[in-house]
């Protein structure tokens, strides 16, 4: 990846994209946990427990080169991205389940992310390749909290503009991530095949059972369906930018942020594809109950 675009580009990208996601936060959000307390654990007990446990079956199960294989665990551990509101909005969710489970994961991801990712740096053994400082670590949530901090405090001056923003700010952060992944395969166009032969057919699996587990799971436990879709996109539509973001700066290899780049290819494409499924099947209920 060109250095520009890494060095200054990237830390940009993602402090733009947490700021649009604290303007769409407010105190209540993480006081509504104790609100809806099963919903939330649920949510985060798939996406904190399940999710690495999975992605790291169907790493070992693929044999993937030690370098995508950390990127893949890096993408597991990484919280729900922005967009996954929308699609809980498109699609008859509860988006503010997903507004909370956001901000709560975003602030849980702290810990748990790098615990994540050194302990598959440890796994593959290449601790004196790939190293996860902890000043780096420091300043990289530095960047994803303090954006959010500034988000929620525009927020709480004026409602009205950041409820105008809402809109432009999550198409523009789409926008960006389409930019880095396109940047990053392109940077690695010699590679792309094998890349993609390589992690494809994991980060499209990955992909699909975050999606599923995110709603059957919740749904087997009793959760309501809106709740259900709401925890499904919040746990298959990752923040991938701040995985792309901790593989290059922080970990210093374009190869690791491979993985966050294939896997949001799928990702915009599943989860619209599942919401239609998910919606659909719902509406049809409805339809029967109301005919009965």
């Amino acid at each position: 990846m060109d250095s520009a675009l890494s060095t200054i580009g990237l830390p940009v990208a993602l402090g733009f994209i947490m700021f649009g996601l604290g303007l769409g936060l407010t105190p209540a959000d993480f006081a509504r946990v104790g609100k809806h307390p099963k919903a939330v654990l649920v949510a985060l007990g798939c996406q904190l427990v399940l999710l690495p446990a999975i992605c790291f079956g169907l790493v070992v199960l693929f044999d993937l080169p030690p370098l995508l294989g950390i990127g893949m665990m890096l993408l597991a551990a990484s919280p729900g991205g922005t967009t996954a509101n929308l699609y809980s909005h498109l699609f008859r969710g509860d988006v503010a389940l997903n507004i909370t489970l956001t901000a709560i994961n975003s602030v849980i991801s702290v810990v748990t992310l790098p615990i994540i990712t050194s302990l598959a740096i440890r796994y593959y053994d290449r601790g004196d390749e790939v190293q996860l400082p902890l000043i780096e670590v420091v300043k990289v949530f530095a960047l994803v909290l303090v954006p959010v901090l500034i988000g929620m405090a525009v927020r709480r001056r004026s409602p009205g503009f950041a409820s105008r923003m809402d809109k432009p700010v999550r198409i523009a952060s789409a926008v960006i991530l389409a930019v880095l992944v396109l940047a990053i395969l392109l940077g690695e166009l010699e590679n792309v095949a094998d890349y993609f032969a390589a992690v494809g057919a994991v980060a499209g699996l990955f992909c699909a059972a975050s999606l599923v587990v995110g709603y059957v799971v919740p749904k087997a436990l009793g959760i309501t369906e809106a709740q259900a879709i709401a925890s499904s996109m919040e746990i298959g539509v990752h923040n991938a930018t701040l995985a792309i973001f901790v593989a290059v700066e922080v970990l210093d290899s374009v190869e690791i942020s491979v993985p966050a780049a294939v896997y949001s290819l799928f990702m915009f494409v599943f989860a619209a594809l599942w919401g239609v499924f998910v919606s659909r099947r719902v509406a049809a209920a409805e339809a029967t109950r109301a005919s009965a």
